[in-house]
């Protein structure tokens, strides 16, 4: 006997189909919605141990600078600006009556965060008239430091800091001369 399939037993698999189709379509989205939520909170641990590192740096950015002979005296975070269609961000600006530094703090440093921050210095006297008459320099810091960048940012004439222990160190070499912009 040759075993036949009625079409009942055919609506009923299109059903039982379906049904699946249904539940893998509600898994696919709860697995959607948890990649999305672990991304948001991977993204907010990225946005701490970057505010980890800037509490590193921050106290020990004018004792650095003075060590180098630049005698600044006040320190701003988060100094941000948007003008015609231009706009940034510096996470730690430091200043005296002559010099301006622009920091950008990182949890590992890469030559394209190098690359950004030139892009950024190049824009900031447009933004911020104010600092205008006064030599603009450059530094990078981060927790990691892999030894490319450092020479990458020293040749491009930005100052590189490093956390070191619970205190900040300059990792450029003691001939190192800062570009000014």
């Amino acid at each position: 006997m040759e075993n036949q399939v009625s079409f009942e037993d055919i609506k009923e698999l299109f059903r039982e189909t379906d049904r699946k189709m249904q539940e893998t379509d509600r898994k696919m989205q709860d697995t959607e919605r948890f990649l999305k939520e672990v991304g948001r909170q991977i993204g907010g641990l990225g946005n701490r141990l970057g505010e980890f590192v800037e509490g590193v740096v921050r106290p020990g950015l004018v004792r650095l600078f003075r060590e180098r002979d630049i005698d600044v005296h006040r320190t701003l975070r988060d100094v941000s600006g948007d003008k015609n269609g231009i706009a940034l961000q510096v996470d730690l600006l430091v200043v005296n009556d002559t010099d301006a530094i622009a920091v950008e703090v990182k949890s590992k440093l890469t030559d394209r965060d190098v690359d950004d921050h030139l892009e950024r210095l190049g824009k900031f006297k447009i933004l911020f008239p104010e600092f205008a008459s006064k030599r603009l320099l450059g530094a990078v810091a981060a927790m990691v430091v892999p030894e490319d960048a450092v020479r990458y940012a020293e040749r491009s004439g930005i100052f590189v800091i490093a956390q070191a222990g619970d205190d900040a160190v300059f990792l450029n070499s003691a001939q190192f001369e800062p570009r000014v912009w």
